[in-house]
């Protein structure tokens, strides 16, 4: 089998025991990349081979003098170009931010560099993490390695479409609303949202401060969870960091039963506006859970038909104060040939942000002007504290829910982006799990009629990623989708 076609855990092993070298991961992925990179587009920067073959080398000669590996070291990564990284540029998916290169890394790129990856590239993304299906990427849109008429998801679109096409073995994503386990769901692979405060966001550009997190997309549950390993904890550099004992996460990857777990299917997520093809797929993985143990009930969410409004409303308010910043000034994009300072921040703004940053920008600022502000925003913090008390309350019940991702598979690029609403709906099932802050997986669970994947959320109470884990898991072993692969054709 080819190197790239392997998994994390898999390729960790066969480098561990010496079968195979940093410099032979680093060349089967090179000519992977070079095979299908220009069909899929799922990377903004890719790393020179110059550089990568070197630090290949480097690992080589540092084993044969230090005998001793870390989990990630020599692991093919792909980074979403929103996480800073020292000295590799980092856009956002923006012309605002086409040449920026940070000074430093983000706290996950530290601890990642720590264990001696290689690091591929940096990934596409909608335009600062806003959208759906990676078509707002200044960059052109990644094309999802299934079909390459259809969207790969977004806003980790690149990230998810590059672990599909084994492009990487492993990649990082950001969730605000979805942008890790939606793009995972369209591409048939496993994205993994953390609680909010167990993986450090310092170095992570913002979008939405109270919603943002970093997550791993992977090829399988196990592999999720050596990537939260290597990037979760505790930072002093990030203010809502979570100060507590982080577990090993592969501990939960052993069992392959739910004996004494409690399945929640929120009815809420199954009402009007569901595919019938996921509602089946959905079920069907819902009796998968319960003959390997699972105690099956049903249980209600009812501030759930909220979450949508109330997520636009939280989420583009902190994007217009965090989006503030880009004025031409500081750094970044600035428009050429303005005489006053207003009509400089004007042409900055206008020719460095896309349409979808700047309907954001515009519905945040209005959500927050004077008059306004209680009226939508404060009402909007106001129901997600009641929709994080329905999770709370159902909690206490249940020990995972599980719902679908989306309501549709992966649409055709192009299909949505005429209709701003339909493309927000793509989000009404990830929404909620942000507005909590809760753990929340995406594992695959089946193809739909058009040999689109679908895929199976999972959330549990914050800061059990260990049982969310351990039945994501338990699935995955119980079936046979994570086996299923795309075929690229020429």
């Amino acid at each position: 089998m080819a190197l790239f076609k392997l998994t994390l855990k898999e390729l960790q092993e066969k480098f561990t025991s010496g079968e195979i070298s940093a410099g032979e991961i680093a060349r089967a992925y090179l000519l992977r990349i070079s095979q299908v990179e220009s069909k899929i587009k799922a990377y903004i920067s890719v790393n020179s081979k110059e550089s990568l073959l070197e630090n290949a080398q480097a690992i080589d000669d540092g084993l044969k003098a230090w005998r001793k590996t870390e989990p990630l070291m020599a692991m093919p990564l792909g980074i979403k170009d929103n996480i800073c990284t020292e000295g590799m540029r980092t856009t956002c998916g923006s012309r605002m931010l086409e040449h920026f290169v940070p000074p430093y890394n983000a706290t996950v790129m530290t601890r990642l560099k720590a264990q001696q990856p290689l690091i591929l590239g940096k990934t596409n993304l909608d335009e600062f993490a806003m959208g759906s299906s990676t078509e707002h990427s200044a960059f052109g849109p990644s094309r999802n390695p299934w079909s390459q008429k259809h969207i790969p998801g977004g806003s980790s679109g690149g990230s998810a479409a590059a672990v599909a096409a084994d492009e990487c073995v492993a990649a990082l994503g950001s969730d605000t609303g979805g942008s890790i386990r939606q793009p995972a769901a369209c591409c048939g692979v496993v994205g993994l949202k953390p609680t909010y405060g167990r993986v450090s966001r310092y170095g992570l550009v913002a979008f939405a401060s109270s919603l943002d997190q970093i997550g791993p997309i992977t090829k399988t549950v196990t592999d999720a969870a050596i990537m939260l390993n290597a990037i979760a904890g505790h930072d002093p550099l990030d203010s809502t960091s979570a100060n507590r004992d982080v577990p090993d996460f592969t501990k939960s990857t052993k069992k392959k039963d739910l004996k004494k777990l409690v399945i929640g299917i929120p009815h809420e997520y199954f009402a009007e506006g569901l595919d019938t093809e996921v509602a089946e797929k959905i079920h069907e993985a819902i009796q998968v859970l319960g003959g390997i143990g699972g105690k099956i009930q049903d249980v209600t969410l009812p501030s759930t038909g909220r979450a949508i409004a109330t997520y636009y409303l939280i989420a583009t308010a902190e994007a217009s104060s965090n989006l503030a910043r880009y004025d031409g000034v500081k750094y970044g994009f600035r428009a050429k040939e303005s005489q006053e300072l207003a009509e400089m921040y004007h042409s900055t703004r206008s020719q460095g942000f896309g349409p979808e940053v700047k309907r954001r920008i515009m519905l945040g600022t209005y959500a927050l002007s004077a008059g306004y502000y209680e009226a939508y925003y404060g009402k909007a913090q106001a129901v997600r504290t009641m929709i994080q008390r329905d999770f709370d309350a159902v909690f206490q019940e249940v020990d995972v829910l599980v719902s679908p991702v989306m309501p549709t598979p992966a649409f055709q690029l192009g299909e949505r982006l005429q209709d701003p609403l339909q493309m927000y709906l793509s989000d009404i099932y990830t929404i909620p799990a942000n507005l909590a802050g809760l753990p929340a997986i995406s594992i695959p669970c089946g193809l739909s009629s058009k040999g689109l994947p679908i895929g199976l959320q999972l959330m549990g109470r914050r800061f059990e990623e260990n049982i969310v884990l351990r039945a994501a898991y338990a699935y995955e072993q119980a079936t046979n989708w994570r086996s299923k692969r795309p075929v690229i054709r020429s």
